[in-house]
C-alpha cells in the first residue's frame, strides 16, 4: 500500500509560470547551462546549477554554490515570484508532446515506501551524483526537481483527472520552447483528494521512472534529520518526497543509445567478424530499429541491421532478456572492453529526442561506431523492478521531461 499524500506546494505565481519552468538540472552541462541562463532572471534552473551565477573557476560543489542556490531561492519568495499554497492539495501536471498527453499526479511520496521497496527502482546510483544534490536538498531544506514515478492505472484516479482536465480552469498553461505544452490543475475538492488517495493506498506497488538520484538524495536527507532529530512522528515534511506520478498506459519510452570511442585495439575488418559471432548482420540504410532484438549499428560511413541470436540470449531472467543487455554482455564488454558503462569515458548515451543524425555525427567525429537501440517498453521495466533486479545503466529514456520550479516541496 502506497502513501502518496497532498501538500504545501511552493510555486510560481501564475504570470511567472512559463519563465520559471526549466528543465532538469542534469540535462545540461555546466558550460550548457551557463549559456542558457545568461541574462535570464527567472529560470529556476539558476537556483538547480547555481555555479552559473558564480565565476568560471567556481565548482559545482563548492559550499558557495549551496548557499548562492538558496539565497536565490529566498529572493524568490521574497519577490512573491513563489508562492505557498496554504492548503495541502494534490495537482495534476499534463503535458503534451507532438500530440501525445501523458497527465500525472504531483504529490509527496513516502521516503518509507522507498525503502521498503513500494516504490521500486530499476538502476543503480552513483555516490558522486547523489552528494550534489544531498546538498542542494539539504540547503534549502526543499526538493525542487519532481521524481517522475509510474503506476499501473487506476480507473477511479483516472476519472477524476480526466472530470478536472474536461471541467476546470487549467492554473496554469503554457508551451516551452520546445514545443511541449504544460498544463497545471489544482486538486480541491475533498471527495477527490479522498479519491486519489485511497487510489493510492490501494496500490501494492510504484515504480521509479526517471529521477534515481533525486530520490536517493531526497531519502538519505530524510534519514539525516531523522537522526539529527531522535524522535520523529513520521508527519514531518522530510519523510516525503515530491514527485509526479503517471499512469503506466501514458508512458512512452524513446530509444537510448550509444556511441563508443575506439574499437578497442581492433581494426574494423576484424571487429565486423566480432559482430557476425553474436548478431546476423545486415548493411542498410539509416533507420530506427523496428523491433525488439533489432540493433542499428554506424560504422566508417555504413549502417547496419544487427539481429540479435536468440540462442545465444539469456531468457531466464528480465534484465539478460533485455536488448541493451545483450548489446553490453556479447559486445561491448568482451569485444570493446567497456566493463562498467557507469564510470567508462570509452562510451558515451543519446536520448533518442537527438535523433539518428546524432549518432551518425559523433562516430563521424570524436567517436568511432554508434549504436541504435530498440525502445525499452514499460513492461520490461516493471518486471525488472518487481524481480529486485537492476537494468543496465542508460536503458530507458522519457519524453517530455518533467519541468523543475512549477511546484517545490519545502522539508
Amino acid at each position: 500500500m502506497a502513501e502518496i499524500r497532498p501538500f504545501n506546494a511552493v510555486r510560481p505565481d501564475k504570470e511567472y509560470a512559463r519563465l520559471v519552468a526549466a528543465l532538469p538540472y542534469d540535462v545540461y552541462s555546466s558550460k550548457e547551462a551557463r549559456e542558457k541562463v545568461s541574462g535570464d532572471n527567472y529560470s529556476f534552473l539558476r537556483i538547480d546549477r547555481a555555479e552559473t551565477q558564480l565565476p568560471p573557476e567556481v565548482k559545482f560543489n563548492e559550499d558557495i554554490v549551496y548557499e548562492k542556490a538558496k539565497e536565490l531561492y529566498d529572493a524568490m519568495k521574497a519577490d512573491k515570484i513563489f508562492i505557498t499554497d496554504p492548503d495541502r492539495c494534490y495537482y495534476i501536471y499534463s503535458l503534451v508532446m507532438e500530440g501525445r498527453r501523458q497527465t500525472g499526479i504531483v504529490a509527496a511520496s513516502s521516503v518509507d515506501d522507498y525503502m521498503n521497496n513500494v516504490i521500486k527502482k530499476h538502476e543503480n546510483t552513483r555516490e558522486d551524483k547523489e552528494l550534489d544534490r544531498i546538498r542542494h536538498v539539504d540547503t534549502l531544506s526543499a526538493q525542487t526537481g519532481p521524481i517522475f514515478l509510474a503506476y499501473r492505472k487506476n480507473d477511479d484516479i483516472n476519472k477524476v483527472v480526466l472530470r478536472i482536465l474536461n471541467e476546470d480552469e487549467a492554473l496554469y498553461s503554457f508551451t516551452a520552447d520546445d514545443g511541449v505544452l504544460h498544463e497545471v490543475y489544482k486538486v480541491t475538492a475533498k471527495e477527490d483528494i479522498d479519491t486519489i488517495y485511497n487510489g493510492f493506498k490501494a496500490t501494492d506497488s510504484i515504480y521509479i521512472a526517471d529521477g534515481h538520484h533525486r530520490a536517493a538524495s531526497a531519502v538519505k536527507v530524510s534519514l539525516k534529520r531523522r537522526e539529527a532529530m531522535g524522535e520523529y512522528t513520521g508527519e514531518e515534511e522530510f519523510n516525503y518526497f515530491l514527485s509526479v506520478l503517471f499512469p503506466d498506459e501514458e508512458l512512452k519510452i524513446m530509444d537510448y543509445n550509444r556511441t563508443v570511442k575506439d574499437l578497442n585495439g581492433l581494426d574494423s575488418e576484424t571487429f565486423m567478424d566480432e559482430v557476425s559471432k553474436v548478431f546476423n548482420v545486415e548493411k542498410s540504410d539509416m533507420f530506427n530499429p523496428d523491433k525488439k532484438g533489432v540493433i542499428g549499428m554506424y560504422l566508417e560511413g555504413s549502417w547496419y541491421r544487427l539481429t540479435v541470436k536468440e540462442e545465444l540470449r539469456n531468457n531466464t531472467n528480465p534484465v539478460t532478456a533485455m536488448d541493451v543487455s545483450y548489446l553490453q554482455d556479447k559486445l561491448l564488454d568482451p569485444v570493446l572492453g567497456i566493463k562498467d558503462p557507469r564510470t567508462d569515458s570509452r562510451i558515451d548515451f543519446i536520448g533518442g529526442i537527438r535523433g539518428l543524425k546524432e549518432l551518425k555525427r559523433r562516430a563521424d567525429g570524436d567517436m568511432k561506431v554508434s549504436f541504435a537501440m530498440y525502445p525499452t517498453s514499460i513492461e520490461e521495466l516493471f518486471d525488472v523492478a518487481d524481480a529486485g533486479l537492476l537494468m543496465p545503466p542508460k536503458s530507458t529514456w522519457f519524453e517530455p521531461k518533467l519541468r523543475s520550479g512549477i511546484f517545490v516541496h519545502e522539508i
